[in-house]
Order: C-alpha cells, then structure tokens, then sequence
C-alpha cells in the first residue's frame, strides 16, 4: 500500500476567512471519496494544535501502489480540487512512501 500524506500552510488559518477556506478544502478533498476509483482510504482535517511549527491542514490517503496515485493526480475531480486548493494555500510539503 501506498500513504500519500500532504500538508498545507493557509493564509490568515485561524481567522474566519482562513478557517472558511479550511472547510473548504477539507469538503473538496472528501467530495473525490467515491469518485476517484483508485482511492482506497482518505482521511483530511485541521491541526488542532495551533502553533508557528505546525501546518495547518493535513491530507492522508491510501492506493494500492504508485498506479493508483497516478491515477488520482490526472483524476479531472481532483484536478478540479487541486486548483481551488493551490489558489488558497501558501506552502505545500508532500510525502508519498510504502508500507
């Protein structure tokens, strides 16, 4: 199985714009559960420790291996996802590894 684990900074993240912005991106990443065939597990949410070190939203989902994560990034919902995502953020860090 392959973990595909992204984190993302959010501008003004604990204001009600950024927290806003959150919900947002949480809802479309959950939205391609069911859409995306090659989505095994999807697990999304805010840190609930606020803090200069932390990011401030992380993204955990599942494949079978690097097949399934291709599939996912050329997916057009998540091409959809992925470009509201990047309009609102300020830093991304990705890892992707087997287990």
């Amino acid at each position: 199985m392959l973990k595909h684990v992204v984190s993302w900074k959010v501008a003004d993240a604990a204001s009600p714009e950024g927290q806003e912005k959150i919900a947002s991106i949480v809802a479309g990443l959950e939205s391609l559960v069911g859409v995306v065939p090659s989505i095994r597990a999807l697990s999304v949410g805010p840190t609930v420790v606020t803090s200069p070190d932390h990011w401030d939203l992380a993204l955990i989902v599942d494949f079978d291996d690097e097949v399934g994560l291709e599939a996912y990034q050329v997916h057009p919902e998540h091409q959809k996802v992925g470009a509201f995502i990047r309009s609102q953020i300020t830093a991304q860090a990705s890892v992707d590894f087997l287990v």
